[in-house]
């Protein structure tokens, strides 16, 4: 073997480390294993990666500090996300944004329409907002509750509130993800959109139509029940439609392209101000729970609770309680430990060569169309695994296959396509990459739990493969 080919060997250790331990973390500590587990098997699985790189190629330890920094430091801005979403959710909670949502939502959305309605709502805003984490944590979270109040299993309406999530944001041209691949690729990014309909559109339609049958199929809940939650809901906040005036603030905002910072900021704002004007009294049992002293402190208090800690709302109904609990910015934490874990192993990867060394095995796959695709698709989805970020994955596999779709003439915005079909929607189906411990977060529901209902998430890597294998509007010459 060249000197090369032995490193491909030593590459597999670190993963199967990581690997070995994450199973034994499962194992033991379940869905609670993002609480400290998951990190230390990532940070363990970077350690052997770095000793065996030191040891056999002699990396110096400045190349891993270099790389470590700048790793980490490109995700500091979405772990602000992240603790902005947070505080979105104790504010959106506390001042009847979410209950308003799932009030209403009991009274028009039918049962039968329910998974298909949730999907294509969550696909609409994602495609509006250009962000799945943001439609997840605010559109979504509402939908999850009416879905618990009509019967659904939060796992069942989790992979239809992702599935129409991540469409939106694959499609649409506010998203960093579909801005990333279209221009590391040098695509336009509106030829690069178009282009993704065609593996796009099959997979939301054969989703969209199992949600459906899904939904007819239930014999929904209890209409009595129903009604039990949408009294416990009018009895204990003061529901309004005005409240619908903070979601739509926010993806104005977004319409006009206000950075993502921003508007997560200044809708947690807008979400504080409308609890304080219709929910002070709930506003003033959180702040007292804080301190006592005059209106102003103890609303202030409340207010300053609500970002940040986890809150439970007394509702006087053990499951509208669950449905109203948030966390804030202190529940976002053990997710951001993870994001930062799992890009120190990300970099200790790519810095020891060892993310190069794993990807020459699919080079001879790569001699047909759909071997080139395939091999595309699947680097994309195993490096959400293998460095639990979504967005290095994009800009890895787009490396790694830019020279093979030149060199047999393909057009680049294959590539882009191929690498969107994969590393955009299937980070959140991997229990420890940043999308999927991010999700299972903030809906409460665990990864591996939702991801046999994540239909659109599964099925757009294999469209792009079964669409690649026919030779569908692929060709060897530039045409729109």
């Amino acid at each position: 073997m060249t000197d090369k080919n032995k490193r491909i060997p030593i590459a597999f250790l670190p993963i199967a480390v990581l690997v070995a331990v994450l199973a034994a973390d499962i194992a033991i500590f379940g869905a609670d294993s993002i609480l400290g587990a998951s990190q230390v098997a990532l940070m363990l699985a970077g350690g052997v990666c770095i000793g065996l790189a030191m040891w056999l190629y002699k990396t110096p330890w400045s190349t891993f500090e270099e790389a470590i920094k700048k790793h980490v430091g490109d995700v500091a801005t979405a772990i602000l996300i992240l603790l902005l979403i947070g505080a979105i959710s104790g504010t959106w909670t506390a001042s009847g944004v979410v209950p308003a949502f799932i009030y209403y939502g009991l009274k028009i959305i039918s049962p039968k329409i329910f998974l298909l309605t949730a999907c294509l709502l969550c696909a609409i805003v994602s495609v509006i907002t250009g962000s799945s984490w943001t439609t997840i944590a605010t559109v979504g979270v509402a939908l999850l509750g009416i879905g618990r109040a009509e019967g659904f299993s939060d796992a069942m309406t989790a992979g239809a509130i992702i599935s129409g999530a991540y469409f939106g944001d694959k499609i649409s041209p506010l998203s960093d993800t579909t801005v990333l691949a279209s221009s590391i690729n040098g695509v336009d990014l509106f030829k690069h959109i178009r282009y993704m309909m065609l593996t796009t559109v099959p997979s939301f339609v054969i989703t969209i139509t199992v949600f459906l049958i899904l939904g007819l199929s239930h014999e929904g809940a209890d209409s009595g029940l129903m009604e039990t939650y949408s009294s416990v809901l009018r009895g204990r906040f003061n529901l309004s439609l005005w409240l619908m005036l903070v979601p739509l603030l926010t993806i104005l905002m977004i319409w006009r392209k206000l950075p993502a910072l921003a508007v997560l900021a200044l809708s947690t704002l807008t979400a504080a101000v409308a609890a304080l004007l219709f929910q002070p009294e709930i506003i003033g049992t959180i702040g007292r729970s804080v301190t006592e002293g005059s209106h102003a402190r103890v609303q202030f208090a409340g207010i300053m609770k609500t970002i940040y800690d986890s809150v439970s709302i007394e509702t006087g109904n053990a499951d509208v309680n669950a449905l109203v609990a948030s966390r804030g910015m202190i529940g976002m934490l053990n997710t951001v430990y993870l994001i930062i874990c799992a890009m120190f192993f990300g970099a200790c990867m790519r810095a020891s060569g060892m993310i190069a060394d794993l990807s020459r095995l699919l080079m001879p796959l790569t001699r047909t169309r759909g071997g080139l695709v395939g091999s595309t698709v699947l680097t994309g989805t195993a490096l959400n695994g293998i460095v639990s970020d979504q967005y290095l994955s994009i800009i890895l596999t787009s490396h790694i296959y830019r020279d093979s779709y030149e060199s047999q003439g393909y057009e680049t915005r294959l590539l882009s396509r191929s690498v969107e079909d994969s590393a955009t929607v299937t980070s959140p189906l991997i229990p420890w990459s940043s999308c999927g411990m991010t999700q299972a977060t903030i809906l409460s529901v665990p990864t591996l739990v939702y991801a046999p209902f994540c239909l659109f998430n599964i099925l757009s890597p294999l469209m792009s493969f079964v669409v690649a294998l026919i030779g569908w509007k692929i060709s060897k010459t530039i045409s729109e």
